[in-house]
């Protein structure tokens, strides 16, 4: 076997070992890169996301410089600009776009799905994300608001006005644009299997898989905004039970689809509305985590790997989240006390973080050093964590994120 298909081989045993709650060779190590190589090597976070030669020429030379354990595809995280400019995409700014050349991009939350409009939601789902929502969301495609309800169109004697309205000026113009959004997502999709290709044949074990999110979140970040979603607990909980309930079976079949369309394990899974400071753990108890656990058991029962990312502090939830098989997930914290979230969740699930983002762009190395230290020394005990920033690293100094690489394989041996 040729050095580069050991090194593979060696990787994908120590993140399974961790994963499993085994104890590998030595505490695994990750990052999300993001926007960080436009920083190291001298590009603009526009190039990134217009330029498909320089997101996949940066992101390679990351990996070879910093050679993590895990590493995932640029073309999955970083949108391109060009099928965000082709959709006139509102539910997010981009450097290059409304945004300067090197300002991350953001998410711009709104309330999307207005409160009288449950009925419609709940009644005919796709209805209402194809005729209401995707015109709300996107400049170009306005014209989908002109279709009739599709539950009017179902049989072989429907009306013939639906073909007619392709006819329009504007409906054509709907056509070229999603034809034009089309091209860009399968250059895109080509870029990222050439990417993956190269990177495994070097010996590296990447992230693939697919996405999905808690139904609560779903719900909350892209429909009814944080808001509106914090109102409906209290004013209408009874829709907010069903529509959650409704979104779980299309969750749970987006994790798994997207996960075999890749070719990968694990599903990644960002929450952000459930956490310490969002809701009361009963309310957690009641509207988040009952379908967020039915979607990570489901996944776990198609034999992939959950990758549970809680994008902030979640101490008063830790044994509530300990629900699940024991060995088969990973959850990442952000802002977690991560010594209790190893007594809590030692014998169940593999966690990973927590090294702060503020420490990586304002500290110094000895300062990083000292903090992984103290991950490894107790989060790392017996195995089952993976060494990782809290977040993206885009702000990190190199000389601390290389310490952090560096340190963590140095003394993170387990044999030693």
């Amino acid at each position: 076997m040729d050095k580069n298909k050991q090194e593979y081989k060696a990787r994908e045993k120590r993140i399974f070992d961790a994963v499993e709650l085994r104890t590998p060779d030595r505490v695994p190590i990750t990052a999300s890169f993001y926007f960080f190589p436009a920083r190291h090597y001298g590009c603009s976070f526009k190039d990134m996301m217009y330029d498909p030669d320089t997101l996949y020429d940066v992101n390679l030379r990351i990996t070879r410089e910093f050679e993590p354990d895990l590493t995932q595809s640029p073309f999955g995280t970083i949108l391109p600009g060009q099928l965000l400019d082709a959709i006139g995409y509102k539910q997010m700014q981009w450097p290059g776009g409304q945004l300067g050349p090197d300002v991350p991009f953001q998410f711009v939350e709104g309330e999307y799905m207005k409160a009288e409009e449950y009925d419609h939601f709940l009644s005919d789902p796709m209805d209402f994300v194809v005729r209401k929502y995707w015109p709300r969301i996107s400049g170009t495609l306005q014209s989908l608001g002109n279709l009739p309800p599709f539950r009017k169109n179902v049989t072989s004697y429907m009306s013939t006005g639906i073909f007619s309205l392709f006819s329009s000026p504007e409906m054509k113009s709907l056509l070229d644009t999603l034809k034009k959004a089309g091209r860009e997502a399968k250059l895109i999709g080509i870029y990222g299997r050439r990417f993956e290709k190269q990177l495994k044949k070097e010996g590296y074990f990447l992230q693939t898989g697919g996405m999905c999110q808690a139904p609560f979140d779903m719900l909350g970040d892209f429909f009814r905004g944080t808001k509106g979603i914090m109102l409906d607990m209290f004013r209408r909980p009874d829709a907010v039970t069903k529509a959650c309930e409704m979104l779980l079976p299309m969750e749970i079949e987006r994790g798994v689809t997207s996960a075999r369309r890749a070719g990968g394990k694990f599903v990644f899974m960002p929450l952000h509305k459930g956490l310490d400071g969002f809701m009361s753990p009963d309310q957690f108890n009641r509207f988040f985590w009952p379908t967020l656990r039915d979607v990570i058991v489901a996944l776990i029962n198609e034999g992939l790997v959950p990758y549970v990312f809680w994008e902030g502090r979640c101490d008063s939830r830790l044994e509530a989240i300990k629900d699940i098989p024991a060995g088969k997930a990973m959850y990442r914290f952000e802002a977690t006390d991560m010594m209790k979230a190893k007594d809590v969740l030692g014998d169940r699930v593999c966690i990973r973080g927590n090294v702060p983002i503020s420490l990586l762009a304002t500290g110094t190395p000895e300062e990083v050093k000292a903090y992984c230290k103290s991950l490894i020394d107790y989060a790392g005990k017996n195995g089952g964590f993976i060494m990782e920033a809290a977040a993206h690293v885009t702000e990190a100094k190199p000389e601390n994120l290389r310490m952090m690489f560096d340190f963590t394989k140095e003394y993170g041996i387990y044999s030693k």
